[in-house]
Order: structure tokens, then sequence, then C-alpha cells
């Protein structure tokens, strides 16, 4: 059972753009003009596994009477009428501005899901923008750039949550535990060309089911594969091999590029492959950093195990190098195997099943507040200008990636060491090895003080 989506805002914040993401071509006109879009259009929608109806509309204005702009915002209301989910999206660069609050009451009298879209998220400009949007009172905002394509899997998430009941049981009554029973896993496996991502998913199929060779670049699109492991639904993505951007010349390679880096993006849990005698160079180092960055959890499989010699030393060395190389995601998981043999392979599975639990936690409010004055006693932050910071209030936002807003004085002035201090024991204290963890830092007072 599909449903209707609506892509609503003030003129010029991007709805067309986005549409055209969704739609998967070039069908919304696009100018930096505001008022292009007049009609709304509608087209077959697609985000990972989900399928729906997307409706482009004209930007929302105060208009009466029998004027155009009046017709165009009737059209919008219709559309808002029609859909079940509802994109209220706004422009981060500007901020939430008093057009946006307004048409932000309306949207809120609708019947429809509102999912908050803070467009033009691509630069540290956006983030003032984002943070206003919880002002709006319509939940977690999603951190977007339609131009880019940054932020496509958190909308998917977004998406998928508000669509709950909409896909399955009319009535809406499937609960969450059921419902995350029936959402597959969606695991990629990316390396180089040639490290063994392709053998590695036939092992785990025990089938031949992908191509496999001597010779590099054998796999160019990402290949979507269903599996069950323990009486769990997987799909797996096996991926064609990166290159550094400077050996990358054919059309061809740049299209398959491409087609991995968007596996990467609607993964859920990453496992990087390298081999073992040319492991953490810079391609590799590369991609972990690209996963991290997207929000993705992360495994590292170290390929052809059964080759290796003084393997008691090699693991010592290849722990030091995972902790210096890859500070921002300390503790990710190192399995060493043979996709050949099958060799060390009954390691992987617990490995990405933990990171995706810790991809997916929360954390109490009440504990992390107690996590914060344990570790601000233990290692106050540093006076800047004789003046102390005071840390005064920490909640998390959403999981998958964990993200975090501490309120603090003076927040600007928080050193980037003491930043990284927070996000480290955080990673120690809550477990979160392998898993990016997002820490922004905000001024302000505490929003709960005055509630009981």
């Amino acid at each position: 059972m599909t449903f209707t989506v609506a892509i609503i805002g003030r003129p010029n914040v991007g709805k067309s753009t986005l549409f055209n993401r969704l739609v998967g071509r070039r069908v919304a006109l696009v100018d930096d003009t505001p008022g292009v879009t007049r009609d709304r259009r509608e087209g077959e929608g697609r985000l990972g596994n989900l399928i729906f109806t997307v409706i482009d509309t004209a930007g929302l204005e105060e208009a009466t009477g029998k004027s155009l702009e009046a017709d165009m915002r009737s059209q919008t209301q219709e559309a808002i009428d029609l859909a079940d989910v509802c994109l209220f999206m706004i422009d981060a660069r500007a901020g939430v501005t008093p057009i946006d609050a307004h048409f932000a009451d309306i949207v809120r009298k609708s019947n429809a899901t509102v999912v908050v879209v803070a467009n033009k998220y691509e630069s540290s400009a956006g983030e003032a923008g984002f943070y206003e949007a919880f002002g709006l009172g319509l939940g977690t905002p999603v951190a977007f750039s339609a131009e880019h394509g940054q932020g496509m899997g958190d909308l998917h998430e977004a998406l998928n949550e508000a669509s709950k009941g909409l896909r399955g049981d009319p009535d809406g009554h499937e609960d969450e535990s059921q419902q995350d029973e029936n959402h597959p896993l969606q695991m990629a496996i990316v390396g180089r060309p040639n490290v063994g991502k392709s053998t590695l998913i036939n092992t785990l199929l025990d089938e031949n089911r992908v191509l496999v060779g001597p010779e590099a670049g054998i796999t160019r699109d990402s290949i979507a594969v269903n599996w069950e492991w323990r009486g769990r639904r997987i799909k797996l993505f096996d991926t064609a091999g990166i290159r550094r951007r400077s050996r990358v010349v054919s059309k061809l390679e740049k299209l398959s590029v491409g087609d991995t880096l968007r596996a990467i993006r609607f993964a859920e849990v990453v496992v990087l492959m390298m081999d073992v005698d040319h492991s953490f160079d810079k391609q590799d180092l590369a991609l972990a950093d690209l996963v991290h960055r997207e929000g993705r959890s992360l495994v590292l499989a170290i390929n052809k195990w059964d080759l290796a010699k003084d393997k008691g030393r090699l693991v010592e060395i290849l722990t030091e190098k995972a902790e210096r190389l890859l500070p921002q995601i300390k503790g990710v998981p190192l399995i060493r195997l043979s996709a050949l043999t099958a060799k060390g392979i009954e390691h992987l599975m617990p490995a990405v099943d933990k990171v995706y639990e810790d991809w997916n936690a929360k954390v109490k409010t009440h504990e992390l507040n107690d996590w914060l004055r344990e570790v601000t006693i233990r290692h106050p932050p540093p006076a800047v200008q004789g003046r102390h910071i005071k840390l005064r209030y920490m909640a998390q936002t959403k999981s998958r990636p964990p993200t975090f807003v501490l309120f603090a004085s003076r927040a600007s002035h928080l050193p980037e060491s003491y930043r990284r201090y927070l996000i480290n024991s955080l990673r120690t204290s809550f477990g979160f090895d392998g898993v990016p963890i997002r820490l922004q830092i905000r001024s302000g007072k505490n929003p709960y003080a005055n509630k009981s």
C-alpha cells in the first residue's frame, strides 16, 4: 500500500530540487527566481525501499481573492489535504522566518504527519537555522541539502518512520517491534578494487551469486542481495571498488563509483574490506572517513588473513593503526578473515549486529546528565580568558547515528580538544564503538528547567 508525500514551504527553499531527486530525473523546473512552480506536480518517488506518490507545490504565500497567488495557495492547500506526509521545507541558511512560523501553524492543523526538512545545510551557515527549526514544534528536523544530495539517509529514516501504518496494516496497528523485524538490515561491503568483496558475498550466501575473478573492476553496479542470518533479514550490497580520484578517468568507472557512494549513504552498516598486505592506505582511510561523515556504522574486515605471517604481531600493528589513523571512530571492530576459505567469517556478523544496535541506541536524559556531572568533575572545562565555561544540560536528539546537544555558557569558546574528550568519554561510557557520534554545543538555558 503506497502513501502520498507533499513537499511544501515558502518560495525558493528548494522544493522542486528535492522533487527531482525523489522522482530520479529533472522533471520540475529549478531556478533561483522565486515562484517558478505554480501548479502542483505529481510523480512516483523512490527513496531506498520506499515507493510513494510525491507532490511538488507552489511556495506558500499569504494571498486572498482571485489573484494568481491565491490560486497557487489553493493548489498547495489541496496537496496538503491529499497528503499522508508533509515535508515542510525551510531554508537553514536563512533560519526560521515569520512566514515559516505562520505556515507551520497551518500545517500543524492538517491530518498529515509533518517532517521538517532544513534544506541548504551543506555548510556551517545552515547550523543556526537547523536548531531554530526545533522551535517550530514539529519534531526533530532533517538536516538536508537537496542540491548536493546530503542527508538522503536521514530523510529516508524520517519518511520510513512517518509512513508506518500506511504501508502495511491500513489501521496502523503494526507495532514498532514488528516493523523492525520486517525491515531488513542494509549492509554494504565496500573497499578498493580486488580486495575480495564479491568473494565475501558469495561465501556468506554459500553460492556463486556475484561474479568474481582475479581481474580488478569486475563489479560495476551495486548489487543488492537478500539474505537471512539467524532469522534476521539482511540486504547485502556488493559494490564496485573505489580507486583514488586521480585514477578514475573513464565515464563508466565514474558511474560505478557514484553507485558505490549511494550504497554507502543508504546503508545502515558498512563493512570496509582491506587486503592484509595493503591495509590502511590512503584510499582505505578516505572511505572510512566518508562512512563516518555520512553517519553510518562501520566494521573493518581484514581479508586474506590465512596468508598472513606472524599473526600475533600483525594483530598488534593493525589495532594500533586503527586507533591512530581513525581517531574519529575509536573502538571500531577489526575482524580478521578469509573470504575465500571462510576462516574467521563467523566473527563478522556478530560485530555487524553489535554496531547496528549501538547505532540505534538511545541514552536516557537523566543518565546523560549524571554522566555529564561525573566527567566535568573528573576533568572540568578549561577557563577561557579567565572565565569558566559552565556545561548546563545535555540531551540526545536522535539516533542513527547517536546525536547529542550540549547546552553551555560561552559555547563558542569551548576548545575542540574538550569536545573530543566528551565524545571519547561518551563512546567509552555508553559503548558506542564503531559508531559516529554527533555532538553539538549550543548556548542557552536548560530548556526543561521550568518543566515538571
